[in-house]
């Protein structure tokens, strides 16, 4: 089978409201991986989490084996929030990811179900149904969004935290004090920052960002997928979501060895024996989960 690779743009919601006639919106640039003339009433979608973005390391050799191996088109984007600039490779947008938050991802991950389920996304028709993938924090966001979202009917989160609200008292202080908290990007050496809107959504949006929350009333299958050994988000966090998560619904894969990543690097160098095992359990749950009829 020939997988087609589409780039889509899109323009959310980003200002509106705000002054007379509200502000211009912000670019969320994707991609639907599809069989040439193959239509589905479902489709799959990647989301990336915290310093990612659709075309890091193993996302479009991902993207490719699941619409490959489900036989559903499969959609990746960038959040706006991303910091990816229109060359989709390099962090060239820092402001927009300082003034990222958590709540601007889940509106702009529903802007992109809401697209392609009017048609509006090319080589995909108007599907009904989606799954959602996410790593890390994209985890995290696709767990909120199947809670928010009934079309939404099957759930897989890789290495995904548990809790956005992450922060001591002594690191929020000092964040609000100077206006911006600084991380490291090791892998680019750019000193990245958050502004204090990230913080200040966590604390407002309290409810609506609960995780754990959430994961307690998510009635649809759910895969949680975790590395024994991961250096960034520690295991633990997918033990607490499949604790939380109704046990009928919801299987708990460790996979033995596997850091956060799960052994691929960015460029991508090809895949891993971890990675391919959690494509063969992704490809699998989607399979059957969004089966017709399931």
């Amino acid at each position: 089978m020939v997988i087609a690779r589409t780039a889509f743009e899109l323009t959310n919601r980003e200002g509106e409201g705000e002054g007379e006639g509200g502000g211009e919106g912000l670019p969320i640039r994707g991609d639907v991986w599809s069989a040439g003339g193959a239509m589905s009433d479902a489709a799959i979608v990647v989301v990336h989490g915290f310093k990612g973005f659709k075309d890091w390391g193993y996302f479009p050799f991902v993207s490719e084996q699941l619409a490959e191996r489900t036989g559903h088109p499969v959609i990746s984007f960038n959040f706006s929030g991303s910091g990816i600039g229109a060359d989709l490779q390099n962090f060239t947008e820092l402001d927009l990811f300082e003034a990222n938050t958590f709540s601007k991802e889940l509106d702009d991950l529903e802007l992109v179900l809401d697209a392609a389920a009017a048609g509006e996304l090319p080589a995909l028709g108007s599907p009904g149904r989606f799954g959602l993938v996410g790593h890390s924090r994209g985890g995290g966001t696709a767990i909120l969004k199947a809670g928010e979202d009934d079309r939404v009917l099957s759930l897989v989160t890789w290495a995904a935290t548990a809790d956005f609200n992450r922060w001591s008292d002594e690191m929020r202080a000092e964040w609000r004090r100077v206006g911006r908290l600084e991380v490291l990007n090791a892998r680019t050496k750019q000193i990245m920052p958050l502004g204090v809107g990230l913080l200040e959504d966590a604390e407002k949006n309290a409810g609506r960002l609960d995780i754990l929350e959430t994961a307690r009333a998510v009635r649809i299958p759910f895969l949680i997928i975790h590395g024994t050994e991961d250096e960034s988000v520690p295991v633990a966090e997918g033990e607490r979501l499949a604790a939380a998560a109704p046990a009928d619904n919801a299987r708990f894969a460790p996979i033995e060895g596997a850091g956060h990543t799960f052994g691929a690097v960015h460029p991508f160098k090809g895949s891993t024996p971890h990675l391919d095992a959690v494509l063969d359990l992704t490809a699998e749950w989607f399979a059957t989960s969004l089966a017709i009829g399931v």
